[in-house]
């Protein structure tokens, strides 16, 4: 799951070698914490957060897959 989000993510920034994406499983659930640089935050978040929303839902599905549940959290 996390290379599918790492790939998102990868797609929508300009600096590539600014992101980190850490992941802490627990029995049921996964938190990502994205860290990109601070001129890429707004592309991820998108206008209102859809953007953000959008990598959301795509995560919960592939999430619910594998009987998970994804949380994503964006860090400055």
């Amino acid at each position: 799951m996390k290379e599918i989000l790492e790939l998102i993510i990868t797609n929508l920034v300009d600096d590539k070698e600014a992101i980190s994406i850490e992941e802490i499983e627990e029995a049921k659930s996964i938190t990502y914490k994205v860290k990109v640089s601070k001129e890429d935050m707004g592309k991820v978040i998108g206008k209102q957060g859809r953007v953000a929303r959008s990598i959301r839902t795509v995560m919960k599905s592939v999430s619910a897959k594998e009987g998970k549940k994804a949380n994503i959290e964006f860090v400055d």
